[in-house]
């Protein structure tokens, strides 16, 4: 039984679809700049939910939007001198090519913003149809005072609506809630489309919910994001889908917590904004970063410092090292994948299941059995451990470790603790057991 928090209602639930196909809507990039490491913890936490879905025999129908005209798209493309499409086109392929390299799966659509113009007018239109939005100098606006559940999902105080206040801004805080932009009249040189009520571009919110509609239905079973979408971008998206259609938009809301960097948050100003190529030039892998995603819980906040990452990258490396080790997969072991599923059903519990892996891999199972376990478990975990390759043992290590073991057998232990050093130099790591010397291949850790 698959249990997730509900933001929504603020609880863990029990997850039931609507339908065989779970409807799956991720709130994607917006493409003015690279994705920042911040970005990528909310994206592999969306993988992780995707992949326990797919873990426990649901269907999943995953639409991930892309956006490609907002504020600061065209800000971007103001001060790099550069159309807006050339902007949103050279940080979509970036996009694209960090998501292979975090091994994420790829949603079933990407659609983008700009492709979808018509079904924001649809609704902005079927919206002042019905008296929910009204039009000014600048746009079309929607008027929050006339959806009475305004607040429910980000617990906003009634008391704190401003009436007839307007904002034209894409964001903006908590504490000041107003009528938002459903469509924006251009200013000079602003890209623009053809609209009923006058020439501009849609507001960033109404975007999600006509590619959702469009591509899922009018009810969807989850929709996800960073937490710091929740206020105004996911309130925003309840209002006008539900304004619109008259009907529940989403039955779960799952949100990211926020990554810190050193303890901070991640601002211009400290200088501590990180891309996955930052990662690179420090010679750590992106699956590093995907093994440190995973040791926190996604509605916690995690830390991220190049420490944990360096610590991140030896666990992955040592990990790969026992796998390149062991016989080929066969059977599993029952006990372990059972904990494993359990942990990953209630509510994502990473933290947990990836202790239970190393308890796994520290059992006395055999190599064949825990070998076939791990790569069910990576069904999950999404580390690439199902293309570790057999380690072969160098023929100059082998007969180190046949010289150590006859040295250890006359008792000459000083100078079977030298040829120890020795095979560590070389990469090789000798366990000694009743059952005789056991190797593995391993990475020089990473300092920093």
């Amino acid at each position: 039984m698959l249990k997730l928090y509900n933001f929504l209602s603020k609880k863990v639930e029990e997850f039931r679809p609507i339908s065989k196909t779970v409807g799956l809507y991720t709130c994607g990039p917006t493409v003015y700049d690279f994705v920042h490491i911040g970005n990528w913890r909310t994206f592999v936490f969306e993988d992780i939910l995707k992949r326990v879905l797919i873990f426990n025999g649901f269907k999943v129908k995953h639409v991930m939007n892309i956006t490609d005209i907002d504020d600061k798209i065209i800000a971007a493309s103001r001060n790099q001198g550069l159309e807006f499409r050339e902007i949103a086109a050279k940080y979509e392929k970036a996009f694209f090519d960090d998501l292979e390299k975090l091994n994420i799966i790829k949603a079933d659509e990407y659609p983008r913003a700009t492709e979808h113009i018509t079904s924001m007018i649809q609704i902005i239109e079927v919206l002042l149809k019905k008296g929910f939005a009204y039009k000014t100098e600048d746009g079309v606006y929607f008027d929050i005072s006339k959806f009475k559940d305004y607040g429910k999902l980000s617990n906003l105080l009634k008391k704190r609506i401003k009436v007839g206040a307007r904002i034209a801004a894409d964001l903006y805080e908590k504490d000041n809630p107003c009528d938002f932009a459903l469509w924006k009249k251009s200013n000079a040189g602003e890209p623009e489309f053809d609209a009923p009520f006058g020439k501009g571009r849609p507001g960033w919110h109404i975007e999600c919910s006509a590619m959702s509609m469009k591509y899922l239905s009018r009810t969807i079973d989850i929709h996800t994001g960073g937490v710091d979408l929740l206020f105004p971008h996911h309130e925003n998206e309840i209002a006008q889908s539900e304004a619109a259609t008259g009907k529940k938009f989403v039955n779960f809301w799952l949100e990211g917590e926020h990554l810190l960097v050193e303890g901070e948050k991640m601002a211009k100003s400290l200088s501590n904004i990180f891309t996955l190529e930052d990662i690179k030039k420090r010679n750590f892998e992106p699956l590093a970063l995907r093994y440190l995603f995973l040791t926190a819980h996604y509605r916690s906040k995690l830390n991220f410092t190049w420490k944990a990452l360096a610590a991140c990258q030896n666990a992955l490396d040592n990990l790969r090292g026992q796998i390149s080790t062991w016989d080929e997969p066969k059977i599993g072991c029952a006990e372990f994948e059972g904990d494993f599923k359990k942990a990953v059903n209630s509510d994502l519990d990473m933290p947990k299941a990836l202790s239970i892996m190393w308890a796994m891999v520290k059992s006395n199972y055999p190599t064949s059995a825990k070998h076939q376990s791990i790569i069910v478990m990576d069904q999950v975990l999404g580390l690439g451990l199902d293309k570790v390759k057999k380690a072969q043992l160098p023929k100059e290590a082998r007969e180190l470790i046949e010289k150590r073991e006859t040295l250890r057998r006359l008792g000459k232990f000083e100078e079977s603790d030298r040829l120890r050093k020795q095979l560590q130099e070389m990469g090789v790591y000798v366990e000694d057991t009743s059952e005789g010397p056991k190797w593995s291949i391993k990475k020089k850790h990473h300092k920093i």
